[in-house]
Parts: C-alpha cells; sequence; structure tokens
C-alpha cells in the first residue's frame, strides 16, 4: 500500500513538473517571436541602404529595382536578393512585416500597406549628422536591430573623430555638374565643416551657383558631388557647360564626392569627410 502511495505521489510530481513546463513554454513563446526580427522591404533607393545595412539577409525579402545600381552604396550586398516593384501587389506577396521607405511616388502606398498590417517606417531627411542617428535609431528599433544601429552610428561617429578639422579653415564651394551648390542647413553643408572647411555659400540650403561671382572670385578650394554620376555635357546641365564653371573645375577642385555616398540622408555622410580628409594638404 505504501508503494502505491509513492507512486501516486510520484505520478503527480512528475505531472505537475510538466505542467509548469508547459505554462512557462507557453508564456515565453510569444516574447520569444516578438524578438525575432521581422520581414522587411525597402521601398526605394535609399530606404535599400537602411535596411541591407541593419537587417540579415534571411529577413529582406524585397528592396528596390535599383538597389543595385552602380550609385547604391551596398550594391554588393544587394546581389541575390529579390528586387521588387514599389507597388500594393509586391508589398503584399513578399509577406513583409515592416516596410522601410525615404520617399515613394504614391502616397497611398504606404497608407494601404499600414491598412493590411505592415508597419511602415519613414527614413526623414537627414540636415545634420544627429538627423542621421536618429534615422538610424528609427530603423534599427523597428527592425529589432537596436545594438546594430548602435555599432552603426559609433563607427559613423568614429570615422568623423578622425576626419575633423582636416582642412583647418580653408575656404571652399561645393558645385555639382548641373551648376548647383549647397549652403548653410544642408548635409553637405555639414560635410565641408566636419572636414575643417569654412563653406563660401551663404546662401540657405540648395540653390544654382554664381557664375559671375566664381569667376570675379574663384574660391581657393572646390569640392565636386555627382560628377561620377552625371557629365557636364547635355543641355540638361545648363551651367556646368560654362567655361567658368570649366575652369574651376580643372584648377580648383580638390575631391570628388560620388553620389553614392551623396545620394542618401545617411552614415555614408561620414565616408565623405573621411574623403575630404584624406585631400587636405599635410
Amino acid at each position: 500500500m505504501a508503494n502505491l502511495v509513492s507512486l501516486v505521489s510520484l505520478v503527480s510530481l512528475v505531472s505537475l513538473v510538466s505542467l509548469a513546463s508547459f505554462v512557462v513554454v507557453f508564456l515565453l513563446a510569444p516574447s520569444a517571436r516578438a524578438a525575432s526580427p521581422p520581414r522587411v522591404i525597402a521601398l526605394d533607393h535609399c530606404a535599400d541602404q537602411y535596411v541591407l545595412a541593419l537587417s540579415d539577409r534571411d529577413k529582406i525579402v524585397g528592396l528596390s529595382k535599383r538597389a543595385d545600381d552602380a550609385d547604391s552604396l551596398l550594391r554588393d550586398r544587394a546581389r541575390g536578393l529579390p528586387l521588387i516593384r514599389a507597388d500594393l501587389e509586391a508589398g503584399i506577396a513578399s509577406r513583409a512585416e515592416v516596410a522601410v521607405v525615404n520617399w515613394v511616388g504614391d502616397p497611398r502606398l504606404t497608407q494601404r500597406l499600414r491598412a493590411r498590417g505592415v508597419e511602415v517606417v519613414k527614413v526623414g531627411e537627414a540636415n545634420s549628422f544627429a538627423d542621421i542617428r536618429r534615422n538610424i535609431r528609427q530603423v534599427a528599433a523597428a527592425l529589432g536591430e537596436a545594438a546594430r544601429g548602435e555599432a552603426l552610428i559609433a563607427r559613423m561617429d568614429a570615422e568623423l573623430a578622425r576626419a575633423a578639422g582636416a582642412w583647418r579653415g580653408t575656404p571652399a564651394v561645393y558645385l555639382t555638374p548641373g551648376g548647383f551648390t549647397a549652403g548653410p542647413g544642408t548635409l553637405v553643408d555639414q560635410i565641408l565643416r566636419a572636414a575643417g572647411m569654412v563653406n563660401v555659400e551663404r546662401r540657405p540650403g540648395y540653390s544654382s551657383a554664381s557664375l559671375e561671382a566664381l569667376a570675379l572670385h574663384p574660391p581657393q578650394t572646390v569640392v565636386l558631388g555627382f560628377f561620377d554620376t552625371f557629365q557636364l555635357a547635355g543641355d540638361s546641365w545648363g551651367a556646368g557647360r560654362h567655361s567658368a564653371m570649366r575652369q574651376l573645375v580643372r584648377t580648383r577642385a580638390v575631391a570628388s564626392l560620388p553620389g553614392e555616398i551623396l545620394g542618401c540622408p545617411d552614415w555614408s555622410a561620414a565616408d565623405a569627410v573621411a574623403l575630404l580628409a584624406a585631400k587636405a594638404p599635410r
């Protein structure tokens, strides 16, 4: 009889342990699922960079059609991943849980994706490195990759620290093939300043460079932007064809910043600062 009681007690104990284990697994399972990084799509060229930098490949279910173009910073990482159209059909077919976007032609697309339960994360415009840090943290949080985001910020800040002040207050002007320049309140202005240059352009934002002023008072130093992507020839580039502009490009340009590090509001702006610092006189 004592043996029977002991057996019943043992069975009861095992059952209680099994029940407790089941309860623990049941309660923890949702947390484990929530901690798993989501399936993600990028809806445009700049969103591609954030997704490629902050997500594992097996979580990326779609990139924009431009993800492997020559001016895409992380084009090598994009190879082999699905490139999709930025439309509702492709978004739904991808079964994405998060969509990252910097800009999109049809704002109704993001509204419709949200209506179907997809979290849409907007990469904001960036006119400073503080804005870039905010963008990185926002996207990283949505992708469940906060630590990866902080590591990316740390790398950017370390690059900025190494390059800081390299040009020691040299006056400089930024020019594109179309004859545009950048003044205060732009990320380009922040890039020049971070490298130790004094931006000659005082007008805020992006504007057409004054060819007369450039010819009469040529800047000591010129920084080119997007000259790898576009050419000076062609009617669409207007001022870029002017002889004064060509003369400046030939004689005063100290660096040419490629489109892949200027085209998106991201950490590659620090690469532009590093490139400028590398060209500084020793």
